[in-house]
């Protein structure tokens, strides 16, 4: 990872990379401080009128946010724990292998035996009476 980061940042000043990170920080602060009024309207527009529950401050939106993540899990994860996704991570890639090797042999068998079966198959429904065919 630190070969990512010299690979990264050997072109920029120290200016550029401090502006980044400043920047970086300000649009993250940004969004939670947008991310918290957007919690506030919406609850304030619907569970009032809908549950006759009070109306909400900024500051108790944000902190409801932040119990409702405590209480129903946290960052979104899908519920695995890590050593189940790596497994099932390394099952996948070898079965994909597996199955990808077989490929290998798939245009030696259609022109041996693929189009000639194809033009078999063809004839065979050519030459079959019409009554006996669906259309």
């Amino acid at each position: 990872m630190t070969n990512f980061f010299k690979h990264k940042f050997r072109s920029k000043s120290l200016g550029e990379i401090v502006g980044w990170v400043i920047l970086g920080v300000l649009a993250v602060t940004g969004l939670a401080i947008l991310f918290g009024f957007v919690i506030m309207w919406l609850w304030n527009w619907l569970m009032p009128v809908i549950f006759g529950l009070p109306l909400l401050t900024y500051w108790q939106a944000v902190g409801l946010y932040i119990l409702f993540k405590i209480i129903l899990g946290s960052s979104g994860s899908s519920g695995k724990s890590h050593n189940s996704s790596k497994r099932s991570k390394s099952y996948c890639e070898k079965e994909s292998k597996s199955e990808f090797f077989k490929w290998k042999y798939y245009d030696d068998f259609w022109k041996e035996e693929g189009d000639r079966a194809y033009k078999e198959y063809v004839e065979r429904i050519n030459n079959e009476p019409s009554s006996d065919r669906e259309e």
